[in-house]
């Protein structure tokens, strides 16, 4: 394409002064795509002389490989009398200014028809999109890292889950799912010997990492309790004081059943704080057994008694405990299916094996639910053989 020194053409020099003014990029070219008008900003723009850009065309100005996009664009607006799309405009140097092209014919006088572009520099738009570009990949690395550290610390929570077991003349069957990659329920079964079995099922407050930490210092103590051999309701006091007296953060509590089976399973003291009902089945029959404390950990005249229930058991009786993420779930309707609802389905299960019961309630508590799991659940169910 030609270029050369052309007039600025009489009807476009009586509005210089108007597009002088403009603080974005004006060039108006001809039908032969030579440049006969560039407004001050962009002769800022690109650091040219007005009398080096007067006439060019875009052979003269963008690099041999760019020209046919170029004359693309400028195709597809003679085509539709408009056309706007983002490129980049090249100073005399040789620098790539990247850059927004809103393109319209215009008429003149005589009749010609000459194309008007707005350039506009969005260099600093660039910017701030590559600092964010790379602000988003430092995110996701840090992301990446949080998650592996997060899969790790549930590879260890999930391998302190208490397996099934048989001890004596019972066997325990257990379960566990956390809300999040990671929870705040526990659960601790330790035999002593022939003597005792002790569970102890924990619920902490809270959800996620922080909670899951609390969780674990909370397992390690449980287990320094249990070996002093001390009874269920001792058991509930001295970790409700040491959360007390050694983590004390506000706000932070926890709920606490205790077990000791004895007698070869034939009888269990039984102690909780705050948690929900465990339901105990004999010959059909089914009985809640209530918490005798409020919640631990939070306030010290909130010490749990140290009182506990003593139940004989005999065999084919199955008891089940669990945290509160078991009933505290809700249907369409926004129904919470409760205690009440949990108990018909431990009633209606009780005569299954323990691996069949553990899994009807489990499918009776998703099917209820409505949504994603909101609360760490744990279930343990216990049968005297």
């Amino acid at each position: 394409m030609p270029s050369g020194i052309i007039q600025t053409p009489a009807w476009l020099r009586q509005m210089e002064s108007i597009l002088g003014e403009l603080n974005e990029g004006v060039i108006i070219v001809d039908d032969q795509l030579r440049v006969i008008f560039a407004n001050e900003a962009l002769i800022r723009l690109g650091h040219y002389e007005r009398d080096k850009i007067q006439g060019r065309t875009p052979a003269a100005i963008f690099p041999q490989e760019d020209l046919p996009y170029i004359m693309q664009q400028h195709a597809l607006g003679q085509r539709y009398g408009r056309h706007r799309n983002e490129f980049y405009f090249p100073r005399k140097d040789g620098e790539r200014v990247p850059a927004i092209f809103s393109a319209r014919v215009i008429k003149g006088p005589d009749g010609r028809e000459d194309m008007l572009l707005t350039v506009t520099d969005i260099s600093a738009q660039k910017r701030v999109e590559e600092q964010l570009r790379h602000s988003n990949a430092l995110l996701e690395n840090r992301q990446m890292e949080i998650d592996a550290e997060l899969a790790l610390a549930a590879r260890v929570q999930q391998s302190l889950v208490p397996r099934n077991l048989v001890w004596s003349d019972i066997a325990v069957e257990t379960y566990y799912s956390p809300a999040r990659t990671i929870g705040g329920d526990l659960s601790v079964i330790l035999p002593q010997g022939g003597e005792f079995l002790n569970l102890v099922m924990c619920d902490v407050s809270g959800h996620g990492a922080g909670s899951a930490l609390l969780a674990n210092r909370i397992y390690s103590e449980t287990f320094h309790t249990l070996e002093e051999r001390i009874r269920p309701g001792r058991v509930l006091r001295r970790l409700h004081d040491f959360v007390h007296d050694h983590i004390g953060v506000d706000g932070f509590y926890f709920t606490m059943a205790a077990a000791r089976f004895s007698q070869r399973g034939h009888r269990v003291t039984f102690a909780a704080a705050a948690q929900p009902p465990a339901l105990l089945v004999s010959n059909g029959v089914l009985r809640r057994v209530d918490s005798q404390s409020g919640v631990l950990g939070c306030l010290a005249d909130n010490a749990p008694a140290e009182s506990a229930d003593e139940i004989d058991l005999a065999t084919g009786d199955r008891l089940v405990l669990y945290t509160d993420g078991l009933v505290e779930v809700f249907n369409q309707s926004r129904e919470m299916l409760g205690v009440e609802g949990l108990a018909k389905m431990v009633r209606e299960s009780a005569t299954q094996s323990l691996q069949q019961m553990k899994q009807t309630i489990l499918d009776g508590v998703a099917t209820w639910r409505n949504g994603s799991l909101a609360d760490d659940i744990s279930l343990i169910i216990v049968e005297v053989r």
